[in-house]
C-alpha cells in the first residue's frame, strides 16, 4: 500500500512538472489519468502491477 501511494505521489509530481516545464496541457493530463483509470480495470492490470513491483524491488536493491 505504501508503495502504491508513494508511486501515485511521484507520478503526480511528474505530471505537474510536465505541465509547468514541458507544456503538457491540462487536458492531456486528464486523458492520461483516465487512460490509467480504465487500464486498471482490464485484464492486463495484474501484469502491470507485478512489473511495477518488480521494478521497485530492483531499484530498492541497488546499493550505493
Amino acid at each position: 500500500m505504501i508503495l502504491s501511494i508513494s508511486g501515485v505521489v511521484l507520478l503526480g509530481i511528474i505530471v505537474v512538472l510536465f505541465c509547468r516545464k514541458d507544456g503538457l496541457k491540462g487536458t492531456h493530463a486528464v486523458v492520461c489519468g483516465l487512460f490509467g483509470f480504465y487500464l486498471a480495470s482490464t485484464a492486463i492490470a495484474p501484469s502491470i502491477k507485478a512489473g511495477g513491483a518488480s521494478l521497485a524491488s530492483l531499484l530498492g536493491g541497488i546499493k550505493f
